[in-house]
């Protein structure tokens, strides 16, 4: 089974898709999942979350704590829909660098 989450601080989420408003909110959903058994995510990243920011970040910081942990595999599928082309830059390229296939 794979879930798919959306962080994004003011857009609404896809069906089908749970809701993360923070990067730390999201880091305690994955971990809450894995302890369940869930092995498989499909994360679709904004990268500037407002005032949410202040609770772990922007989006590449996500993925940042991703590589860290050794998260950076296909298990963690990647997507970014942030309008901030250059933050949108900076996660695929972070993404593209560092996953491991």
């Amino acid at each position: 089974m794979k879930v798919k989450i959306w962080l994004d601080d003011v857009r609404p989420k896809p069906f089908g898709y749970v809701r993360a408003y923070s990067v730390n909110q999201t880091k305690d959903i994955i971990e809450s999942l894995e302890r369940q058994g869930i092995e498989s995510f499909e994360l679709d990243l904004d990268h500037d979350l407002g005032d949410y920011a202040k609770d772990g970040g922007d989006g590449y910081k996500l993925v940042e704590w991703l590589i860290e942990t050794d998260r950076n595999t296909n298990h963690y599928a990647i997507q970014c829909h942030s309008m901030n082309p250059i933050g949108r830059e900076h996660i695929l390229g972070l993404r593209n660098k560092y996953w491991k296939s």
